[in-house]
């Protein structure tokens, strides 16, 4: 233990004199002997060079794929070599929560331009300082919406299925009840959702483009729930949100969705972070932080946090939320690579992912690889797999390429600016290869 505390053994000894104990052992009195671990069989420690050496042969086992084909929630983007250099900055990286305003001034402000590059994103009037992931702010959402008359969630089976699952489990523990609307031709099924709304319904979510990278009709959507008094929530990729219509502008309640694409690279899973955005009416009812603009006592501009229930903090059982951090280096990536990238950048990217993913669809059809969904989509599509997929996948980590997803006995597909024309046509050859020749 003493190797692993700053004091010399004879400061130690000294301080445990003081209160009275003899030894590092009397720490521990109160631990049964039956709980105690004994001495621990430990490797000897490594100089710095050892242990970069040893990490470096360890990270040598990693495969890392040039070419990825794969989406489904967390995918490849450019990321300007910009974005790392200002969050990498020491003054953001060791900055703690921001309680006390008159010292998290620069903090404060971070998470203020990140909400309104939010609301801009989204065309929605608030935005709180992130969620967890995008997962999460879906199940907080549906919590926003629930009352004591309405407590059921309608969500639409063409979600991510890991969104689903963590809506399900926020729900079951508040004792909300949830409905899963099914789909037809990939998207939500209309007359479906006509036929299962009803009073006891809160809110209907619905993501576009969907698990299926299908573009879901959010504007008849909207009419249909708020003519039965539920709110929407409508789950987004943001870079789909420079090209297709904004939630707001189809009229949704709240918009969510994982951050990831926002300057995140895909790492392991993450970290990564959920966007919340809601219209006006709702912002009171948003989880988490939110940070405002003000002025103090001599006019000068200042941020502060504001609009957060004390019950986020201290009554616990009273609150609605669990949510009283967020993901503020995450938030700080999404906010600079927004600024880095402008409306332009973002429409560029947006615009490269549909047409080249359009192409991918159209080579891959051709090489006997059937579209599944006759419906239009952004950068991910459904295909038949007319081989055996794991085989087809193995083929193709042998040419460097990280194949789609099998999904519903056919591949999910994902192509981003990332891919160059040569990547999609040599995937399409290789899958007629496959097809060919098993």
């Amino acid at each position: 233990m003493s190797n692993y505390i700053p004091n010399p053994d004879a400061v130690q000894m000294d301080m445990l004199r003081v209160i009275g104990l003899s030894g590092m052992n009397g720490l521990f009195a109160d631990i049964p002997e039956a709980l105690r671990s004994g001495p621990l069989d430990l490797p000897d420690g490594m100089s710095e060079l050892g242990v970069r050496r040893a990490v470096s042969t360890m990270a040598a086992r990693n495969t890392v794929f040039p070419t990825i084909f794969r989406g489904a929630g967390a995918y490849r983007h450019y990321i300007p070599a910009i974005v790392k250099t200002v969050v990498s900055k020491e003054t953001f990286l060791t900055a703690y929560t921001p309680y006390q305003a008159e010292v998290s001034q620069g903090v404060l402000q971070a998470i203020f331009e990140y909400q309104s590059e939010i609301c801009m994103l989204t065309s929605m009037a608030a935005s709180n300082a992130s969620a967890y992931d995008g997962a999460s702010a879906a199940a907080e959402a549906a919590a926003m919406c629930r009352d004591r008359k309405r407590k059921r969630t309608l969500i639409a089976a063409s979600l991510n299925p890991e969104t689903i699952a963590t809506v399900e489990t926020y729900s079951r523990a508040a004792g909300a009840p949830v409905s899963i609307l099914p789909v037809q031709n990939g998207t939500l099924d209309i007359d479906a959702l006509r036929g299962m709304i009803g009073a006891d319904v809160s809110s209907v979510i619905v993501q576009s483009p969907n698990y299926y990278g299908l573009i879901e009709d959010w504007t008849i959507i909207s009419e249909i729930c708020h003519a039965a008094g539920a709110k929407l929530i409508v789950a987004c990729n943001p870079i789909a949100l420079a090209l297709y219509k904004t939630p707001g502008e189809c009229g949704a309640d709240i918009a969510v969705g994982e951050g990831q694409p926002l300057g995140m690279p895909l790492g392991f899973g993450g970290p990564y972070l959920g966007f919340m955005a809601c219209v006006k009416g709702l912002t009171r009812q948003l989880p988490g932080r939110i940070a405002g603009l003000t002025v103090d006592a001599d006019g000068r501009r200042c941020f502060v946090l504001t609009l957060q229930a004390r019950e986020q903090h201290i009554r616990r059982e009273k609150a609605s939320s669990s949510i009283c951090s967020n993901e503020a280096l995450c938030a700080l990536t999404a906010t600079a690579h927004l600024a880095a990238m402008g409306p332009r950048g973002l429409r560029q990217t947006a615009e490269q992912c549909y047409a080249k993913a359009h192409y991918a669809a159209s080579a891959l059809a051709s090489a006997g690889f059937t579209i599944k969904h006759d419906a239009p989509f952004f950068n991910e599509f459904l295909t038949e797999c007319p081989v055996d997929a794991d085989k087809l996948e193995r083929r193709l980590e042998t040419e460097g390429m990280l194949g789609g997803l099998p999904v519903d006995g056919g591949i999910l597909w994902c192509v981003t600016e990332m891919n160059t024309r040569d990547e999609i046509d040599r995937l399409a050859a290789v899958c007629e290869e496959v097809r060919r020749h098993g």
